[in-house]
């Protein structure tokens, strides 16, 4: 019975950040942007350092609870990526799913964090990442996978865009 309990266990724990493969990306230069007031400047640059260290990680192995280099898991990667701009989150997938404003997926920009429910069957959030770049439809994320820790993904791609529940903003 304890054999049992612990596969389950086990099962749930790597089921909860996956992802279907990895997408091989590069960083793309910062674009100008025509912004209309100061508050938008200072958000647009704080989400391009927010993702410029998250995009420090990429590579880093996958490991729950983690939110070092030595490992990652994907609320640690949003934690301590906006950290590292003095703003705090709580720690948690659940909890950081209904922190900020709820946008559409239209209006996505670098920095917004996007969640996933990887369970089958569910629509419970229980993967995020952050929106590294959003052009033309094209989104792409970068996150802790339990299967490839952290990558950038495209919101495209066919497990991800049916795993797709809400996207929200913090900045």
């Amino acid at each position: 019975m304890k054999k049992i309990a612990l596969l389950l266990l086990l099962l749930i724990t790597f089921s909860s950040c996956k992802s279907s493969k990895r997408v091989a990306t590069t960083k793309s230069k910062t674009e100008k942007i025509d912004s209309r007031s100061r508050k938008s400047d200072l958000n647009s640059s704080k989400a391009d350092k927010v993702v410029d260290y998250a995009l420090k990680f990429d590579g880093v192995k996958y490991k729950y609870g983690g939110t070092t280099k030595k490992g990652m898991d994907c609320s640690g990667l949003i934690v301590t990526s906006f950290n590292s701009e003095n703003i705090s989150l709580p720690r948690t997938t659940g909890d950081l799913s209904i922190t900020g404003d709820w946008i559409d997926l239209k209006q996505v920009t670098k920095g917004d964090l996007l969640f996933f429910a990887t369970q089958k069957n569910s629509r419970n959030v229980n993967h995020v990442g952050i929106v590294t770049e959003a052009r033309n439809g094209n989104v792409e994320f970068i996150h802790a996978s339990t299967s490839s820790g952290v990558i950038v993904s495209n919101l495209a791609e066919k497990y991800w865009y049916f795993a797709f529940v809400q996207a929200r903003r913090v900045l």
